[in-house]
C-alpha cells in the first residue's frame, strides 16, 4: 500500500519529470534560429556539452539506485542534447566544430568512461552509489553554472540577445522542485546541488532583466563590436607603420622600360599598395667636339687690268 508520504514523493518526481523536460526543451527556439540562418552566430556548445555529460552521470547514478524517476529524465535528456550538438555541429564554423569534438571526445566520452570503467571494476556496494552520486551532484552544479558563460558578453554588448532566458528560469523552477524531492527522498546528492541552482537560476533571471531593453542600455549588437575591434586594430596597424619606414629593395635599370624601375619590395611584406616608380635619367653623355665650321673657299686672286695711260701728241 503506497502511504501518502510516497504519493507526495511521487507527484513531486513527476513534477520535476515535467519540468526537466521542459528545461531540455528550452533551447528549442535557439537551435531553430541556428538552423534558419544556418549559422551557430556566437552561441557556445559548452552549455550543452556539459548538460550531456551531467545527464549521462544521473542516468548511470539512477541505474544505481533504482530510482525510476530520475532514470526517466535523463534518459529523455540524453538523447535531447545529442540531437542539439548534432544541430551545432553542423552548422557551426570549423574551429568551433573542431573545438566541440575535441571537448565531446575527451569529456564525455574519456572521463565518463574511465570513471563507469573504474567504479565497475574497481569499486563495490554502497561506495559505488555514493561515488557516483557525487560525481554527479558535482557536474550538476556546472549545468547551473554554464550558461554563466556569457555573463560578460552580456555585459559588454548590454544585450541579451544570446543568453536564452526560459532556459534560465525553468532551470530555477527545476531547482527547487528536485531539491525538496532530494528532501524526501533523503537523498543529499539530489537535494544539495539544487541549492546553488536555485542561486545561479535568480543570478541569471536579474541579468536578463536589467538588459532586456537594449535601446534603454545601449546596446550594441556584436557586428558592431567586431567592426569597432577591426578598426582599433587596424590603426594600431597603420601606427606601427608610420614608426617603421619601410625598406626598400635595390634594383638596376630596365632597358627595356627606359629606366624606370618597380621598387614592391618591404620589410613588412606590403607589396601591393606600396609600389614606388623612379624615373632615373639616364647620364649625360660626353660631350663631343663640336666639328669645326668649314672654312670659305678661298677668293679667287684678283686680277689687276691695267688701265691705259693717254698719251699727249705734241
Amino acid at each position: 500500500m503506497i502511504t501518502v508520504g510516497h504519493q507526495l514523493v511521487f507527484a513531486v518526481g513527476i513534477l520535476g519529470n515535467i519540468l526537466s523536460f521542459l528545461v531540455t526543451l528550452a533551447p528549442v527556439p535557439t537551435f531553430y534560429r541556428v538552423y534558419k540562418k544556418k549559422s551557430t552566430e556566437s552561441f557556445q556548445s559548452v552549455p550543452y556539452v556539459v548538460a550531456l555529460l551531467s545527464a549521462m552521470l544521473w542516468l548511470y547514478y539512477a541505474l544505481l539506485s533504482m530510482d525510476f524517476l530520475l532514470l526517466s529524465i535523463n534518459a529523455i535528456a540524453c538523447v535531447v542534447e545529442s540531437v542539439y550538438l548534432a544541430i551545432y555541429l553542423v552548422y557551426a564554423p570549423k574551429d568551433a566544430m573542431v573545438f566541440t569534438m575535441k571537448l565531446l571526445s575527451i569529456v564525455n566520452m574519456g572521463c565518463f568512461g574511465a570513471m563507469v570503467a573504474i567504479l565497475q571494476f574497481y569499486v563495490e556496494g554502497q561506495r559505488r552509489v555514493t561515488i557516483a552520486g557525487g560525481v554527479g551532484s558535482a557536474f550538476a552544479l556546472a549545468v547551473f553554472v554554464a550558461p554563466l558563460a556569457i555573463i560578460r558578453q552580456v555585459i559588454r554588448t548590454k544585450s541579451v540577445e544570446f543568453m536564452p532566458f526560459w532556459l534560465s528560469f525553468f532551470l530555477t523552477i527545476s531547482a527547487v522542485v528536485w531539491f525538496f524531492y532530494g528532501l524526501l527522498m533523503k537523498d543529499f546528492f539530489i537535494a544539495m546541488p539544487n541549492v546553488l541552482g536555485l542561486l545561479f537560476g535568480l543570478a541569471q533571471m536579474a541579468l536578463y532583466f536589467m538588459y532586456r531593453n537594449p535601446k534603454k542600455n545601449g546596446a550594441v549588437s556584436e557586428v558592431q563590436v567586431a567592426q569597432e575591434a577591426a578598426v582599433a586594430d587596424a590603426e594600431k596597424e597603420h601606427q606601427k607603420q608610420a614608426r617603421q619606414p619601410p625598406h626598400v629593395a635595390a634594383a638596376t635599370p630596365d632597358e627595356a622600360n627606359d629606366g624606370e624601375v618597380a621598387i614592391t619590395t618591404r620589410e613588412d611584406g606590403h607589396n601591393m599598395d606600396d609600389v614606388v616608380v623612379v624615373d632615373i635619367m639616364p647620364p649625360p653623355l660626353p660631350a663631343e667636339r663640336a666639328p669645326s665650321p668649314p672654312l670659305a673657299p678661298p677668293h679667287p686672286p684678283a686680277i689687276i687690268i691695267p688701265q691705259p695711260r693717254a698719251v699727249e701728241v705734241v
